[in-house]
């Protein structure tokens, strides 16, 4: 197959399961807290994942360990939290328009600590796609006060995103996608037991609500939006270069508006308009 088409396929496969990952979120959020979702969510990953770890790590260079799990914290672990705490005020559909803030951090880093060398029709790309952003949020509207204070938290999950794409591109291309998310991915959920296991995880499943659909979503949120998902965007880093990687984010509004929409969030013309401009600067950063 095609490389070029192949890219493709992984770019729209990203998009519809990392878009699909701020509705499950929020199902997630109906009987837990934004930590035991986001804890949920990493350790179920790393779980998946165990069979590879046991195998690479034995393979991996002991002084690429801790840049591989600053990886995960950049890549996986902050923003899992972050974008929970988030969708507690704001809707999932709102949280896919912001994350698209991701390439302009990824170009931001690696034009500042790597001097990465940046094409004008790239700048343009990202260009067009950022001012598609801005007017699909605008046109999405702001609903609470509140939603400025918990915006931040969604970028500054997309700034560590953006730093993590940056140094995957410039000290991890070596390794392959498997080898990278099951070592990252282990430490992750490591690091996120303890916040399990010190909540109130057991009473939650022993009280009423819906908490086995929300330990569900959160399960799939992790194996599918966090560990397939992982696997992916690193092979597309690897084979299409950072900044057409981090473009998959400016494709998540879609999907999450999407689901918003069965959710029975109102979408308008003017929105479809903003997200066929995000798609245009898409495609400009990755034509010949």
């Amino acid at each position: 197959m095609d490389q070029r088409l192949l890219n493709w396929g992984i770019f729209l496969l990203l998009c519809l399961t990392w878009g699909s990952s701020f509705i499950l979120m929020k199902l997630g959020l109906e009987s837990f807290s934004p930590y035991q979702v986001a804890s949920l969510r990493l350790i179920s990953a790393g779980l998946i994942l165990l069979p590879f770890f046991f195998k690479f790590i034995r393979q991996t260079p002991r002084a690429k360990v801790p840049v591989i799990i600053l990886s995960g914290l950049l890549g996986n672990g902050i923003p899992a939290f972050l974008f929970c705490i988030a969708e507690t005020k704001i809707d999932s559909s709102l949280a896919g328009m912001l994350n698209s803030f991701t390439p302009v951090f990824a170009l931001l880093f690696s034009l500042l600590l790597f001097r990465t060398q940046v094409g004008k029709r790239q700048l343009a790309g990202l260009a067009i796609g950022f001012v598609g952003v801005i007017c699909l949020f605008l046109a999405k509207g702001i609903q609470t006060n509140a939603y400025w204070y918990y915006g931040f938290f969604v970028i500054l999950a997309t700034a560590c995103y953006g730093l993590n794409i940056a140094i995957v591109h410039h000290y991890l291309k070596g390794y392959t996608s498997l080898q990278l998310v099951s070592i990252s991915l282990f430490f992750m959920a490591l690091f996120s037991l303890p916040v399990l296991l010190f909540s109130n995880f057991r009473e939650v499943m022993a009280g009423g609500g819906r908490p086995w659909v929300s330990l569900g979503a959160a399960m799939v949120l992790g194996i599918m939006g966090t560990g397939m998902a992982s696997l992916l965007f690193y092979k597309l880093i690897r084979s299409a270069g950072a900044i057409f990687a981090s473009m998959v984010t400016y494709g998540l509004p879609v999907v999450a508006i999407g689901w918003g929409l069965l959710a029975g969030e109102q979408v308008n013309a003017w929105q479809v308009l903003c997200l066929l401009v995000i798609m245009g600067g898409v495609y400009l950063v990755n034509r010949k």
